[in-house]
């Protein structure tokens, strides 16, 4: 083990017994601490100096050393804890020469507590006169320096730890993460929807249009699935009974990493018996006006280098409606599958063997041309039959009544008047085993078992499913899902 230390590591390392012999246990128990840094600031920020004096505040607080400085009988300590950093003074005529013996073999990335009064400093810095310090824990490496020793933004991801210990803003996101997820169930359960868990392990890969991940049970001697969503598990308990219910979990599809996608991401699924697109556009136009306003205090927000506003109405048009605005070409006629693959060529639409019908060019149309337009929040809505197996039906049946959400160009939400006719059903999943015979890695299985269950009588819904990861990402103003993934899947280290 030392033999891998570098210099400063290996001094830390050789503290550990001056502790022992000082009596103190380097790796620490449990402290009494009682006051939160940024509650200090935000109590007795504003006084001043004398102010302090007469009121003789007495503090105590725990958390990491974050820079020393050494000054003989006298040293300043700067300490955070996760709601903010303090200075501290710590001087041999207070805390004795015991306790300023401990504190010499302490180290950057210590963890301290801090007994003292607040004063100011001759700079004016709100600081805590330190009259005990309390060794905690030892720090044995040494921490990147602030600004050089931590800015390769893979390594940030790969040591989470030391990106939250280093930068802020990597604490602020997780933070304000945990924060939107509460209020997104504060939300629903306010509304009357249920939440509940479904399976993540699955027998078939049901209910969205991906490719999973496949693991093996021993004692069953059966594969199953990672599930790629918890839509069909959603509607069985809406069958049995529950009319307003909701799910947010994981979800695992084996598909590429980029700054959009992780292997395992986060949503929320729900859906509301007796409704329709409708009551689910009333949903989520709600539900992202109330993260915007109680959890940020606002009604606006910047992302990237746009400001959205979430105080207007969102806006709503038809998928062909928003092609037929870009492109002039009118998907709402009826144009035969050979002139939608002349239209694709026509205008460098990229194309795949697996197609045979209009609708997945018309979906392609949209991707090139329309959706990084939509910037403002857009319900997108009336999509082709052929990309939406679990959809109901408009009175046109090469559509169906589906709707996405775009903000900022990207895709946040995506929701169905739910398809409950199990005749219906099964066509359509009888045309995603034809997709997957044509080469679809991504179309669905047949589940016999959701088709039983419609069977005694599915009510007419509203459902959604929208990205939390993504929704977090669009509060947070970031533009890298790995920002909002605390720990999120990366490559081997090299």
């Amino acid at each position: 083990m030392e033999e891998k230390m570098n210099d400063q590591e290996l001094a830390r390392f050789n503290k550990l017994e001056r502790y022992k012999e000082l009596g103190v246990d380097p790796f620490g128990k449990r402290y009494e601490w009682k006051d939160k840094i940024a509650d200090i600031r935000a109590q007795y920020g504003a006084l001043t100096d004398e102010e302090l004096a007469e009121k003789q505040v007495t503090v105590n607080v725990a958390g990491r050393l974050m820079a020393i400085r050494l000054m003989g009988k006298a040293s300043f300590v700067n300490l955070r804890d996760d709601t903010d950093a303090i200075q501290g003074w710590i001087g041999l005529n207070v805390v004795g020469e015991e306790g300023y013996t401990v504190f010499k073999l302490a180290d950057t990335g210590d963890i301290v507590g801090l007994e003292g009064t607040l004063m100011r400093s001759r700079t004016g810095e709100l600081t805590i006169r330190v009259t005990k310090f309390t060794h905690i824990s030892k720090c044995l490496k040494p921490l990147p320096e602030k600004y050089h020793g931590l800015t390769d933004t893979e390594e940030r991801y790969r040591h989470r730890y030391l990106d939250m210990i280093i930068n802020p803003e990597s604490r602020r996101i997780a933070v304000l993460r945990s924060h939107i997820v509460s209020e997104i169930r504060r939300y629903c359960d306010a509304l009357g929807f249920l939440e509940i868990e479904t399976p993540i392990l699955s027998p078939i890969a049901g209910g969205a249009a991906a490719k999973p991940f496949i693991t093996h049970h021993n004692a069953l001697d059966k594969d199953f699935y990672l599930r790629i969503a918890t839509e069909l598990n959603l509607k069985k308990a809406m069958i049995g009974g529950i009319d307003r219910v909701y799910e947010i979990g994981r979800i695992f599809r084996n598909e590429g990493i980029d700054t959009r996608h992780n292997p395992e991401f986060t949503t929320i699924e729900l859906y509301q018996a007796y409704g329709d697109l409708r009551s689910m556009m009333e949903w989520t136009e709600g539900l992202f006006k109330d993260v915007c306003e109680k959890v940020l205090g606002q009604d606006k927000i910047t992302w990237g280098d746009v400001e959205i506003d979430f105080s207007k109405p969102f806006h709503s048009i038809s998928m062909a409606g928003a092609i037929l605005e870009k492109t002039g070409i009118d998907f709402r006629e009826d144009i035969p599958f050979e002139k939608a693959v002349e239209l694709a060529k026509e205008h460098k639409v990229p194309l795949q063997k697996t197609w045979n019908s209009t609708g997945y060019i018309m979906q392609a149309f949209f991707d090139e041309f329309v959706e990084k337009t939509l910037i403002q929040p857009t319900f997108i809505h009336t999509y082709p039959i052929e990309v939406s197996p679990l959809t109901k039906k408009t009175e046109d049946p090469r559509f169906v009544d589906r709707f996405e959400l775009f903000i900022g160009g990207f895709e946040f939400g995506n929701a169905y008047s739910e398809l409950n006719n199990p005749f219906d059903q099964l066509e359509r999943f009888e045309a995603q085993l034809a997709a997957r015979d044509r080469g679809d890695e991504e179309a669905n299985d047949i589940d016999n078992s959701f088709l039983d269950a419609m069977r005694y009588g599915m009510p007419p819904a509203g459902g959604i499913g929208v990205g939390i990861d993504r929704m977090c990402m669009l509060f947070c103003n970031v533009q890298n899902i790995r920002e909002v993934i605390l720990f999120p899947t990366m490559k081997d280290e090299k």
